[in-house]
């Protein structure tokens, strides 16, 4: 059967003039803004050995991960599908700096699927992390720093839920439940069944306030104005959970006053990455978007695996799909149309003085009356009293 060869996989896209003009424009902005805040760009490769990339963190994203052999050792290897254990490599095994260290990147990450939502497999992730510091004050940096990026992105006004993966894991500690009965609740948790964890909480022997409290769990969100409300619900859970429950909320009362436009809410049952994450959790939301737009949080230890355990804390976003879901237009941004003329050299000389000052100039390749026009260019040099003149295209 005929196939048409200019078909892409599915999932896979092209960003085509002028958008991708536009999506160069916005990468140099937020990798400026990054660099601005101190966070030293790092450029990892995009097919590493698999055991690399499947650790700590990677080791949620197998499925999602393309794997291919090495043709010159016959090591299984894979493409990225993210790059935070990339970055985490970096810390760990080549900079091993006892001071933190704020890395930032920006490129292409493969998915062997698309999500729920049908998005592209081959997102442009751009994401920051910070390692070798603990506490509210690194979370708070990274949470003002993606929020920041997002502002500089054409999204001032968003919707951040925060949470804290050690509230679920220490009731879970706390239940001495076996690791299959903590996934099963878990799971009951993500869906948002209230029936299915009032039926699991029954059919365990559990100390009662520890039932009330993980039953409590799925009911408790919404904005912090309601979080006393948590805080009386969880009064006698194990001390673990209430500083996870305190380090939360002290997080947010240090970005709230710098942050106006954000509308905050907490969700305690928001277990999204539970698998590595350990701290605070966060993602950022649009309103007629049904799912996050950047997200992050903690991850403590994930260099562990390459020889040197540190807390971590980072956030990563896809800038292709920001691209698409900001108002902001992707213009051509014009250009200056230049005629051909053989041995002229002040029209050379004309050209190059543009170019150095950053214009946009289109050289003529045919006699078309439209390559100007399809070219973009919204003026043209024009000789005039025998000198070389930028004017406006009629």
């Amino acid at each position: 059967m005929k196939r048409d060869r200019w078909l892409l996989p599915e999932g896979m896209e092209e960003i085509l003039p002028p958008a991708a003009r536009h999506a160069e424009k916005v990468r140099r902005e937020l990798v400026d803004l990054l660099d601005h805040w101190g966070y030293e760009l790092v450029m990892p490769p995009l097919i590493e050995y698999l055991e690399s990339l499947l650790t700590g963190v990677g080791s949620e994203l197998d499925l999602d991960t393309f794997k291919l052999t090495d043709q010159v050792t016959g090591r299984l290897m894979g493409v990225r599908a993210d790059m935070t254990p990339q970055a985490a490599r970096i810390d760990a095994h080549y900079l091993r700096r006892e001071t933190p260290v704020r890395l930032c990147y920006v490129g292409p990450v493969a998915r062997t699927r698309p999500d729920e939502f049908g998005t592209a497999r081959e997102p442009l992730q751009i994401g920051a992390e910070l390692f070798g510091a603990p506490g509210v004050r690194a979370d708070s940096e990274v949470l003002r720093l993606m929020l920041a990026l997002l502002a500089r992105a054409g999204f001032g006004a968003v919707h951040v839920e925060m949470g804290h993966v050690g509230i679920y894991r220490g009731l879970a500690r706390a239940a001495h439940l076996t690791p299959e009965a903590e996934q099963e609740l878990f799971a009951a948790l993500a869906r948002r069944s209230a029936p299915d964890v009032t039926a699991l909480l029954a059919s365990w022997s559990l100390p009662e306030g520890i039932r009330d409290a993980m039953q409590a769990l799925i009911r408790l969100h919404g904005s912090f104005s309601e979080f006393e409300a948590a805080e009386r619900a969880l009064a006698g859970a194990p001390e673990s959970v209430r500083a996870a429950l305190a380090e939360m909320k002290a997080v947010w009362q240090a970005v709230r006053g710098l942050c106006a436009e954000v509308e905050w809410h907490f969700d305690l049952a928001e277990l999204n990455g539970y698998g590595y994450y350990t701290g605070v959790v966060f993602a950022a939301f649009v309103g007629h978007f049904g799912r996050a737009i950047a997200q992050g949080g903690r991850y403590d230890e994930i260099g562990g695996a390459f020889g040197r355990a540190r807390p971590a804390v980072g956030f990563g976003a896809d800038l292709r799909l920001l691209l698409k879901l900001s108002d902001q237009p992707a213009k051509g941004g014009g250009g200056v149309f230049a005629p051909y003329r053989e041995n002229d050299p002040a029209l050379r000389q004309a050209i190059s003085a543009l170019r150095d000052q950053g214009e946009r100039v289109i050289e003529a390749l045919s006699d078309t009356p439209d390559e100007a026009r399809e070219m973009g260019c919204d003026r043209e040099l024009r000789q005039q009293n025998g000198r070389w003149t930028v004017v406006a295209r009629q």
